[in-house]
């Protein structure tokens, strides 16, 4: 097997070890692709480990991993994001998303989704949430130097939340996406997408995300990342702000 994907599956295997998770309640799947005209496995993987003491003892563990698989006119993501954090041994911020998707290009600038997901988010109160979509996704753009991208897709949505107040719920939701990449230099490069997500049954349930993000080739196969990300959530768990924010700056590992 190839020493790169090994290496992306081994973070992977660590950091499921200690716990699933992620901050984010809609997961930006534009940042999961990696632009490549090479056949074959591409991504990157991150694994962070810190340990503070001041008033408390602060334990963080995290990891990021991204694989996918390229073939012609298919195309396979797999996404694992996972955080787990304790204070004074007391678990306080512990998530997960792990995320699969193929994609056919049936034409140059028309592909078909379809995804399944699952998450578990602490902080935010959702014990479980499950989604299963479909539906296409275009290319707005021919030119390399920028890319645009709308989605329109479909999903059911299962949702255990743990507010002991909001009972299980079982959904159909649309999910419309616009995106766009820029590429200003050859180690530079901007990715920004923006999710609308309402119930069907009921449009003033809805969710927004928007997400930006900068990458920056350091040397080979190394990147520093910075994202900011922004949700609204208009029916969040009991107790649970509407709108929420993340800044987030590292190091990525990428491998084609």
């Amino acid at each position: 097997m190839n020493r790169k994907l090994v290496l992306a599956i081994l973070i992977a295997f660590l950091g499921t070890v200690f716990f699933f998770t992620s901050n984010a309640q809609i997961l930006n799947a534009e940042s999961l692709r990696k632009v490549t005209d090479t056949s074959g496995f591409s991504g990157s993987a991150s694994a962070n480990f810190s340990l503070k003491r001041n008033v408390n003892d602060f334990i963080t563990l995290s990891s990021n991993v991204h694989v996918q698989y390229k073939m012609k006119k298919h195309l396979a993501i797999f996404k694992n994001d996972i955080s787990f954090q304790k204070i004074e041994g007391n678990d306080f911020e512990n998530s997960y998303i792990s995320h699969l998707r193929y994609n056919y290009r049936f034409h140059p600038r028309i592909a078909w989704e379809a995804f399944v997901q699952g998450q578990y988010n602490k902080v935010n109160l959702i014990d479980f949430r499950g989604l299963v979509g479909t539906g296409p996704r275009f290319k707005l753009t021919t030119s390399e130097k920028y890319k645009l991208y709308l989605g329109t897709l479909v999903m059911y949505e299962y949702e255990e939340v743990a507010d002991g107040i909001t009972p299980t719920q079982k959904d159909i939701r649309g999910s419309a996406y616009f995106s766009f990449s820029i590429y200003p230099t050859e180690t530079i490069s901007i990715v920004s997408t923006t999710y609308y997500q309402p119930n069907v049954e009921q449009f003033s349930d809805y969710r927004i995300s928007s997400q930006s993000s900068l990458l920056i080739d350091l040397f080979t196969n190394f990147a520093f990342k910075t994202s900011y990300t922004f949700i609204y959530d208009a029916f969040p768990a009991v107790g649970i702000p509407n709108s929420q924010y993340d800044l987030t700056t590292g190091i990525a590992y990428t491998f084609d």
